[in-house]
């Protein structure tokens, strides 16, 4: 792969190295910061317990919207028997 040389600011060149972690190239954290959300990003963002609750509210919220879409259907139903 080729490389450039690129110039930068000095602001803009220390937030890219305040965002360099230890295992990265230069390169690869440009990359990670300008390049598509990762799921491996999101490792380890939530705990054991945290992840539970939020599976817990995401069930929760899921049952709550089949709920309503089964009151209007059966709202709509109801208004053909009239």
């Amino acid at each position: 792969m080729s490389t450039r040389n690129v110039r930068l600011d000095e602001d803009v060149y220390e937030r890219i190295k305040s965002e360099k972690r230890p295992d990265e190239t230069f390169s690869e954290t440009v990359e990670r910061l300008i390049g598509r959300a990762s799921l491996l990003d999101l490792a380890g963002i939530l705990s054991d317990e945290e992840a539970d609750e939020f599976r817990r509210a995401i069930d929760e919220s899921d049952e709550a919207g089949t709920r309503e879409i089964d009151e209007l259907v059966d709202r709509f139903d109801g208004d053909d028997d009239s």
